[in-house]
């Protein structure tokens, strides 16, 4: 009889002490232990896409701006911001007591070469400099935008808490490439990065860097308010599953797990010096991306077509459990919950999947058999199930699929890959991104229609709705334009989303102070 996978975990999870690293068991009392859900591939979180990178990213760099979990924006790094009548020139003054980790003095021009680099990067940046005139640094302390329009999401932009975050970097580095990673870490951030304590798919650390000076008003609120450091070091340790990262849990050779299966909720309950909670009631949104580059999803007939195979419910079933509190299906383009969500195409979500018509459907759009390479992140606790379904659904449509199980830093660089199936490229891969990365048009990277992200879509169309929606003052013209944006993603596909769940955090009693957001390691203290 095969062995389930929720057997398997809660016997992970129930052993009476597993052998974790000793170095991890000796860390003293003024050391944060925290499992993220996966390694740390990449350190430059302007460069990548992935969640864990843009944690690590808030840990050592900061922002200009700072984000609440309301989603307000209020200066972070900035004591202020002043703007001219017209509404055309933005002048954004430091605050006092800003130091590199390197031990120079942050300045306007650092952060001047910052936002370029992030700009390159992020798709809500680049609506920012498109607007721009100049970018300057007019003196150490001011940053100053010339605006060619009025752009009043300014500071929404450079204080995003979601994917990609405008980090500041000292100018050397910032000045980079940004569509290289950079490997050498620098911020201003409340941490420093222990690079020589990396151990690859193990460890990463942190100590807490002495010279950082928190905001003196507001409260800490997610990115936003005062960032107070309680703990010297923060180590991050990389466990080989969620079941064994649970039982270091139980134990107390770990005080935080960031992700933890939902089918082992009994378990920690059940232990009593654990708590358990959602960080943020926006959840995480999945999608099945295609590569429209490559037949056969370079058809939008094929792509159309195969929306009748996917049962958002199974997708999230696979990934939260059958409790409907930690799933949301069907959803379109816009994070469910949030002022640009809309029921605009979502019908065709509802109801039993019919694969028989779904076959036809494909192959009057076009589709011959061609191999499809699904890319599955085996590493990842959410995408490989997701993309376990993906697989399912791909072959009961009658698809000839590949199903290519690899670590989730080799999907990240293979999804870079423009070549043809046969010469190792890829045609569909799952990921999962936090709700408020799907917020709006200028956030949501994946339906921008600029063909500059992995999938590669390109579309005038959504490119002149997205303007319009930048132009709109009002919020009812607002979501106006973004339900037209929906039924232009329901013809064209950028991809194919799946659905919505809503993911707990554990930790033990023995601390405190977890903000609501995302992972954040100030305010945190020993209860």
């Amino acid at each position: 009889m095969p062995i389930s996978r929720r057997s398997l975990l809660k016997a992970a999870a129930t052993v009476p002490a597993l052998s974790l690293p000793g170095i991890v068991r000796a860390e003293s009392q003024s050391t944060l232990r925290f499992i993220p859900v996966i390694d740390l591939a990449f350190v430059d979180p302007i460069y990548s896409t992935a969640q864990v990178s843009r944690n690590h990213g808030f840990m050592v760099y900061d922002t200009l701006y700072g984000m609440s979990a309301s989603l307000q924006v209020s200066p972070q790094m900035l004591s202020g911001h002043v703007i001219s009548g017209d509404q055309l020139q933005w002048d954004l003054s430091l605050r006092d007591g800003l130091f590199w980790h390197d031990g120079e003095r942050v300045l306007a021009r650092d952060c001047v070469a910052s936002i370029r680099r992030w700009a390159a990067r992020d798709g809500f940046g680049g609506e920012l400099m498109e607007a721009t005139d100049e970018l300057s640094a007019a003196d150490d302390r001011t940053i100053r935008f010339r605006l060619k329009r009025p752009f009043p999401l300014l500071p929404q932009a450079l204080g995003k808490a979601a994917i990609n975050a405008c980090f500041m970097m000292p100018e050397r580095l910032a000045s980079q490439d940004p569509f290289k990673p950079l490997t050498e870490v620098i911020g201003s951030g409340p941490f420093r990065y222990l690079a020589d304590e990396r151990v690859q798919s193990a460890r990463n650390a942190y100590a807490k860097f002495e010279r950082y000076q928190p905001r003196t008003d507001g409260k800490p609120d997610w990115t936003a308010g005062p960032k107070i450091v309680h703990y010297d070091r923060v180590v991050w340790t990389t466990t080989p599953d969620a079941g064994t990262g649970v039982a270091a849990l139980q134990t107390g050779e770990q005080d935080w797990q960031e992700t933890t299966p939902h089918d082992l909720l009994p378990v920690i309950k059940a232990a009593g010096d654990i708590e358990t909670r959602i960080l943020d009631p926006r959840g995480y949104a999945c999608m099945l991306r295609l590569n429209h580059l490559q037949p056969p999803f370079d058809n939008p007939a094929v792509r159309r077509a195969l929306l009748g195979a996917i049962d958002q419910s199974a997708f999230m079933t696979a990934v939260a459990g059958v409790d409907p509190a930690f799933q949301v299906s069907p959803i379109g383009y816009f994070a469910p919950g949030t002022p640009m969500a809309s029921e605009v195409g979502l019908d065709v979500f509802r109801g039993p999947r019919d694969y028989a018509k779904v076959k036809a459907d494909l192959k009057a759009a076009g589709y011959n058999g061609e191999k499809i390479v699904v890319l599955v992140p085996t590493n990842s606790l959410a995408q490989k199930p997701l993309g376990e379904i993906a697989v399912d659904s791909l072959r009961k449509a009658g698809m000839n699929v590949e199903y290519a199980g690899l670590d989730f830093a080799v999907v990240l660089q293979r999804q870079l890959k423009k070549d043809p199936v046969g010469q190792g490229g890829w045609s569909a891969a799952v990921g999962n991104w936090q709700g408020i990365d799907w917020l709006n048009p200028a956030g949501n990277t994946n339906i921008r229609g600029e063909g500059k992200v992995a999938g590669w879509y390109a579309s005038t169309k959504m490119g002149e709705l997205r303007s319009q929606w930048l132009a709109a003052s009002e919020l009812a013209e607002q979501q106006r334009i973004c339900r037209q944006i929906q039924a232009v993603a329901f013809e064209e596909i950028p991809y194919i989303p799946i659905g919505l769940y809503k993911q707990p955090t554990a930790y033990r009693k023995t601390i405190t102070g977890i903000l609501d957001g995302t992972a954040v390691f100030w305010n945190v203290r020993p209860s």
